[in-house]
């Protein structure tokens, strides 16, 4: 049953080799040589997405778009909204001013330049703009975005900024919105219910009654997310991973297709812009 909130899905489009986990296994030199999956996982996902009636953004890396163009132009023909992941999932607090900016314009240019609309939306690789990089946010809203949403308000070993707004604020001197991964406060600490990982790790009905919390206890829009290696349990195993990078990446692949038809039935979705920029 669908509550009267829309929530705003999202797919954070990059390849299984390029998940920041994977960094010290997998040279960035190597991509164009390993066995490219996400263009027969996004089509997948489209499937999904149409048979729900479901439209969603899609952050997606200038190095995807840059070889799947068409891949691209389907997303947008379909109806779904196109965003900027930057050019190849290097995170934000590994760049400075001056190459963020470049990074962020390179991709923004290229999207724009192959969909044909304006690209307003930004999710940084792995979250990773927070307390010691809020200067981003600027540099974003200096090169023409309208919202980002690359902060997630937890305590994290990788990312998090825990002291962070749990909902959508402005930032930027009022120029921009920053739109954090959604999260519901369990005995004092935020915990994640706003996909990846999290929504593979624990069992559905802690997704919905967290997002029903958010909805119906809260009456906030929720963000969703996830990948398109998390529908593809075929997916080539990378070599040598530490327990906790194989424990992350490969836990509940199988299940997590399945996982999504019942949250797509459970909840209302749109874009990332119509729910949070045309609500104002």
């Amino acid at each position: 049953m669908h509550t009267a909130v829309t929530n705003a899905m999202s797919v954070d489009v990059e390849d299984y080799f390029q998940v920041s986990a994977f960094e010290p296994y997998v040279n960035k030199r190597d991509w164009d040589t390993l066995e490219c999956r996400v263009e027969a996982n996004v089509d997948r996902i489209l499937a999904l997405f149409d048979r729900h009636g479901v439209k969603a953004t899609f952050f997606t890396l200038g190095w995807i778009a840059e070889r799947y163009p068409d891949m691209v132009r389907r997303m947008v023909a379909q109806g779904h909204e196109l965003a900027s992941h930057g050019w190849e999932h290097i995170r934000a607090t590994q760049q400075d001013r001056h190459d963020f900016l470049a990074d962020v314009t390179r991709t923004k240019a290229l999207l724009e330049d192959i969909s044909g609309e304006p690209v307003q939306g930004y999710r940084a690789a792995s979250y990773s703009i927070g307390s010691s990089n809020l200067w981003a946010l600027d540099v974003l809203a200096d090169a023409g975005y309208r919202y980002s949403s690359s902060i997630v308000p937890v305590k994290h070993d990788l990312y998090g900024m825990p002291e962070a707004p749990r909902f959508p604020f402005r930032a930027a001197g009022d120029r921009l919105i920053e739109i954090p991964i959604t999260t519901v406060p369990v005995f004092g600490r935020n915990l994640n219910c706003g996909g990846g990982g999290w929504f593979r790790l624990f069992p559905y009905a802690f997704s919905r009654w967290a997002l029903r919390q958010v909805n119906q206890g809260e009456q906030q829009s929720a963000v969703f997310y996830f990948h398109p290696w998390e529908v593809d349990p075929d997916q080539p195993r990378v070599q040598d991973l530490s327990a906790k990078a194989r424990f992350r990446h490969y836990l509940n692949l199988d299940r997590m297709e399945s996982r999504l038809e019942k949250l797509m039935h459970d909840f209302r979705w749109d874009r990332m812009d119509h729910v949070f920029l045309e609500a104002g």
